[in-house]
């Protein structure tokens, strides 16, 4: 139901959340997240323009978060990239559904627990989970 931008893009604030310290290059990230660079150079693109990254030039710059992960969340992400597309009107144009029809009113109800369950976990969260893999890591 995501797009692969959505998904690359969690992958990158994923990984720039677990290098709080130090900005991570493009190669960097696209090495770890493993995202063609170019389609990840436009994915932080998008991420910087929204507030969510930044971008530091010159050596030992890169990428980093630009909002603590306490308070990004999952759905965060995905809007600043490909927001989930909620429905609010019949999607054929049929002027006589003036509400949606069950099948729109179904579509649109998953979309708004798909929004739900994005919104209610953090990058902090995600990072910080108490499972035996880590996100973007091997595990031995």
């Amino acid at each position: 139901m995501l797009s692969k931008t959505a998904e690359y893009a969690l992958r990158a604030v994923a990984c720039m959340g677990n290098s709080p310290d130090a900005p991570l290059s493009a190669d960097a990230l696209a090495g770890q997240t493993k995202v063609p660079r170019r389609y990840l150079t436009r994915v932080l693109q998008d991420l910087c323009a929204c507030g969510i990254a930044r971008s530091r030039p010159g050596p030992g710059g890169g990428y980093e978060l630009a909002r603590p992960t306490e308070t990004l969340t999952m759905l965060d992400v995905v809007n600043s990239v490909a927001p989930v597309e909620r429905i609010t009107k019949c999607p054929l144009g049929l002027t006589t559904h003036k509400k949606l029809c069950p099948l729109h009113t179904e579509l649109d109800r998953t979309y708004a627990a798909i929004e739900a369950s994005l919104g209610g976990v953090t990058i902090e969260q995600l990072i910080d989970s108490s499972g035996p893999i880590v996100p973007l890591c091997e595990v031995d």
